[in-house]
Formats: C-alpha cells, sequence, structure tokens
C-alpha cells in the first residue's frame, strides 16, 4: 500500500463526517413492473425527499440550496398526491407510504450533520435518489401492469429529470453563491 493510500484511508478513518453522503436504497426489481410495489416504492421515494427536504430548509442557510429543498416538497407531494388517485383507479388501496431503513439512514445522516457539511450531504444524497426515481419512473412507464400508474408514471418523468438538473448545477456549484464544501 503506498503512502498516498494509506493517508486516504487514516482520512476516512478517522473524519467524523462521511466523505460521501448516504443514500437510499434502490426500489426493487418488482417495483418496476408491478402496480403496489411501485406505488410503495414510488411513495418512499416522495416520503424521503419531502423529508430529507424539509430538513434542509431548517439547516442549510444557502439561497440556492434552500430555493430547492422548497420545489422538491411542493413536487413530490403532488406526485404523491397523483400516484395515489392512479392506484386508487387501478383499483388498488394504497397504504401511507414508510421510509425503509436505508432512507432512515439517510435521514438520519442529514439531521446529524454538521453546518458545514450539510448542503454536500443533502446534494450528494439527491442525485443517486433522484436518478433511483427516474429509473423506477421510465421503467414502470414503459412496463407496467396498470395503465393509470404507467401514465402518472411518465408524468413524473419530467419532474425527475429537472429535480436532478437543478442537483447536478448545485453540486458543481453554479447558482449556489460560492457555497463552500461542494
Amino acid at each position: 500500500m503506498t503512502i498516498k493510500y494509506f493517508g486516504l484511508l487514516l482520512a476516512a478513518m478517522t473524519t467524523t463526517t462521511p466523505l460521501f453522503a448516504q443514500t437510499p436504497p434502490p426500489p426493487p426489481a418488482e417495483a418496476k413492473t408491478s402496480a403496489m410495489p411501485y406505488v410503495m416504492a414510488a411513495g418512499m421515494s416522495d416520503l424521503y425527499e419531502i423529508n430529507s427536504s424539509e430538513i434542509a430548509l431548517q439547516k442549510s442557510k444557502t439561497p440556492a440550496v434552500r430555493s430547492f429543498a422548497t420545489m422538491l416538497i411542493k413536487h413530490h407531494k403532488m406526485t404523491t398526491i397523483a400516484t395515489t388517485k392512479a392506484a386508487k383507479k387501478a383499483g388498488l388501496t394504497p397504504t401511507p407510504p414508510m421510509l425503509d431503513a436505508g432512507a432512515t439512514a439517510s435521514i438520519a445522516e442529514l439531521e446529524g450533520a454538521s453546518a458545514a457539511d450539510f448542503d454536500r450531504l443533502y446534494i450528494g444524497q439527491q442525485i443517486p435518489a433522484h436518478q433511483a426515481a427516474l429509473d423506477l419512473h421510465q421503467s414502470y412507464a414503459s412496463g407496467g401492469d396498470q395503465a393509470p400508474l404507467r401514465m402518472t408514471a411518465k408524468t413524473a418523468v419530467p419532474i425527475v429529470k429537472q429535480h436532478i438538473a437543478a442537483a447536478l448545477k448545485l453540486q458543481s456549484g453554479k447558482g449556489m453563491g460560492g457555497m463552500s464544501g461542494m
């Protein structure tokens, strides 16, 4: 092991701040084609986005991050309502969304983040979480077993793409007002 890599390993082991943001796990494969698993996965994704963004409104001091969080809360509340309505139209009785252990751990990471690290961790979670959501909605839109939910999934795709583009812009420092830690 070279000294360079040993130094990186030592730094990773001794730092109190995670080097990489923890992200919720991807949805199960059956959620890409089967109605109820799709509804549950989409609901959990929305709930994670809403909860993490509410924390961002409490902890972030960066106007661009706060604006992004506000947009996510608004959009994900709308997609939750649309998915629930489509599920009912498909004859399903959806239960209120719940976070799984991975999403709960991601929320806990944000809650425990220092002010200096918060924005980096929050945006670091948003990108892969939205990429997983995009895969879920695109897959269900093209191969899902219930037409009303396929339409809702198709409608969600451009919203999620907008969120990914905004998060990538924030991560690159554009529109962040010189935010440090990104």
